[in-house]
């Protein structure tokens, strides 16, 4: 299995990106995806996780800011990222995860894709 992040970048407070995950080697047809960022000097943070039954949760401090979908026919996580914050920047890893919640034991990594917001 391989997971291929893109659509990180560079973007002022209040902007809006859209990160985009694709695996690869994936053949179960149930299964769970998130995200995760780590900021310098900070612990790892779930932020998102999608089920494939069509389920999503967020963490409370991206909630109602950030959507998180699942194309299941492509295998590609997607995260709408809007009204961003300087404390949104950091490296955002997308997973396969075990346990389907944000933040929750992950099979897979991705290699992350960076997000910097400006104030």
């Amino acid at each position: 299995v391989q997971l291929a992040e893109f659509g990180g970048g560079s973007v002022q407070a209040g902007g809006t990106l859209r990160l985009s995950c694709v695996a690869s080697g994936v053949t179960y047809k149930s299964y769970c995806m998130g995200w995760v960022r780590q900021a310098p000097g900070k612990e790892r943070e779930g932020v998102a996780a999608a089920d494939s039954d069509g389920s999503t949760m967020y963490a409370d401090s991206v909630k109602g800011r950030f959507t998180i979908s699942l194309d299941n026919a492509k295998y590609t996580l997607y995260l709408v990222m809007s009204s961003l914050k300087p404390e949104d920047t950091a490296m955002y890893y997308c997973a396969i995860l075990r346990d389907c919640r944000p933040g929750g034991a992950a099979s897979y990594w991705g290699q992350g894709t960076q997000v910097t917001v400006s104030s």
